[in-house]
């Protein structure tokens, strides 16, 4: 008798699949990982292969996940991009390019909570807010309840 299939929390990616960004009756397995070093996926239901950054700023990066979250450390920091290009030794247009993904994928996540759920602007950046001060002071569940929320915002 076959082991049952483990539960996993990623969805799929594929606009044409009947189960697109659908938790609710998905079948997706774990195939593998891709040249870069992301975990792959295969959907049964269209019978697409996706990584699991596809829909994030991280999808297509020849740099690491901890490099890019330094450079975002360090522009957050009111560093130039030419002082995080030193510093960092990553090139400038790598910089700006990342930037410009960041910076459309922020836009993408505010017109889904300001059209699809029907907040105003000004309640969005309250919320944004609101997440940036109390993240320290959060419960696991709440933290929990918050990185999932994240998750199918990056795949809004």
């Amino acid at each position: 008798m076959a082991r049952p299939r483990s539960k996993t929390k990623v969805v799929c990616q594929n606009k044409n699949c009947p189960y697109y960004l659908k938790e609710k009756g998905k079948d997706i397995i774990k195939k593998g990982t891709n040249s870069a070093g992301h975990k792959q996926y295969y959907c049964f239901h269209c019978k697409q292969y996706f990584v699991e950054t596809k829909g994030t700023p991280l999808y297509k990066r020849k740099l690491t996940e901890r490099k890019i979250k330094a450079i975002c450390k360090e522009l957050v920091e009111k560093k130039g991009i030419r002082a995080v290009e030193r510093t960092l030794h990553v090139h400038r247009d790598t910089i700006c390019h990342l930037l410009d993904d960041l910076a459309e994928h922020a836009l993408s996540i505010t017109n889904h909570l300001v059209h699809d759920l029907g907040l105003t602007s000004y309640e969005v950046d309250e919320l944004w807010t609101f997440v940036k001060k109390n993240k320290k002071n959060l419960s696991p569940a709440s933290i929990n309840s918050l990185n999932q929320a994240k998750r199918l915002l990056q795949h809004a």
